[in-house]
């Protein structure tokens, strides 16, 4: 049978009740400082090693290779989220995830030039498996520090996305300083020793009980079975893969669209650093006035807004109007992650809760990385043709959702 899904007021953390078991800020803190450190080394590991191969003299067939060996594992990680269902203390899966990551990514580090590539390669797809525990998977453990009430829960998932937006800054940032210092090798080391921190941080976040004994978790498959079977959670599961697949095209364009614009190539940093501050931005703004809207209907508009947004960008005729395009996209895509994360967390059976997070987060990373490429791929055919292909589909997505909600009552 596939799982149950709770509604938004049959989960009683989505309620807008007073909160009287409030965790305090402590249990927060230590929370965001041990995603970011963990996400950090989940983002900025595939420059490393990249960096690292091109450096040394290898081919950039080979840089790409064994960066794909640590991405497109991604996709694995459902196959490896039950445990946090069924661990009698989620904690220790993840600190796991975060020193596993961090060993087999400085082992394949070390190994690289001593060994043949497959060697480096092998260790680079096992430390690929563990990131999707560092991405949803630790967002699954955010519900239970949040405490009880909705603004309290969607408050605290503005931090988490600004984790994100901070650790995909840093991690990149870190690398290429670490690198001019001394040497990419060595940058990932830095990487691999953020995840121990990282990992005796989680060991001191509030311990979260398995919610129903093991036999009663789904298995991967039926839990995916239990998301599109959902409205609520097939709508979050198709918006947030649309959605990403559809921003993914935003620094390809910004390189592409300077000449057009009539400024040099290298202002295009100053557009993919508008569209990051303003999602740094949204995440702040969430934080100090959390949406109050049902997550399933917010997730609708703001899917909308970012259609809107791109639309923008593809009609700016200025180079002022198109920083300002960037920086609203990542503004309302800042408020669309958290109302997606919201959705997660009181749409979800608490015998899938952890399943249900990595599911959505490792199938956005792969719509991500296809955007990317489909966006390089159609690029040298118009310059605005990613764009507009994007922009139809977000507002087709946003469309979608509001006729099948509105038609299942």
């Amino acid at each position: 049978m596939a799982p149950t899904v709770l509604g938004p007021n049959t989960d009683r953390r989505a309620t807008d009740g007073p909160d009287t078991s409030s965790p305090g800020w402590g249990p927060l803190a230590r929370y965001v400082l041990a995603a970011t450190l963990a996400r950090t080394s989940d983002g900025g590991a595939v420059v490393a090693i990249v960096l690292m191969v091109t450096s040394s003299g290898g081919s950039g067939w080979l840089a790409g290779a064994l960066g794909a060996c640590i991405t497109a594992p991604h996709l694995m990680g459902p196959f490896v989220a039950r445990s946090l269902d069924t661990a009698r203390d989620g904690r220790t899966v993840i600190a796991a995830a975060s020193l596993a990551h961090g060993t087999t990514l400085a082992a394949a580090v070390l190994l690289y030039p001593h060994a043949h590539p497959a060697v480096p390669a092998a260790l680079l797809i096992v430390s690929g498996l563990f990131g999707p525990l560092l991405t949803g998977g630790i967002s699954s453990r955010l519900p239970t520090i949040a405490g009880h009430g909705r603004q309290r829960q969607r408050r605290a998932q503005g931090w988490d996305v600004a984790t994100y937006g901070i650790s995909g800054t840093i991690g990149p940032t870190l690398v290429a300083a670490v690198s001019a210092w001394a040497s990419p090798s060595t940058a990932a080391l830095v990487l691999a020793a953020g995840c121990y921190i990282a990992a005796a941080v989680i060991r001191l976040l509030p311990h979260t009980p398995a919610p129903s004994a093991a036999s009663d978790v789904p298995r991967p498959f039926r839990t995916l079975a239990g998301i599109l079977a959902s409205g609520p959670l097939r709508r979050t599961l198709y918006l947030t893969v649309t959605v990403a697949f559809s921003v993914a095209a935003l620094p390809i364009t910004a390189v592409s669209s300077t000449h057009t614009l009539g400024v040099s190539s290298s202002a295009a940093g100053l557009l993919t650093a508008a569209y990051g501050l303003g999602n740094l931005a949204g995440s702040v703004g969430v934080m100090i006035r959390p949406a109050r809207a049902e997550a399933d209907r917010l997730m609708t508009r703001l899917a909308a807004t970012i259609a809107l947004t791109l639309a923008v960008i593809v009609l700016a005729p200025t180079f002022t109007l198109a920083v300002t395009g960037y920086a609203a996209a990542g503004i309302a895509n800042a408020y669309f992650f958290a109302a997606t994360l919201a959705a997660r967390n009181e749409y979800a059976p608490d015998n899938a809760r952890g399943q249900m997070f990595v599911w959505v987060g490792a199938l956005k990373i792969t719509a991500g990385s296809a955007g990317t490429a489909a966006a390089g791929a159609i690029i040298g055919t118009s310059i605005l043709l990613p764009l507009l292909s994007a922009t139809a589909l977000t507002l087709t997505s946003a469309l979608l959702s509001r006729t099948e909600r509105h038609h299942s009552g």
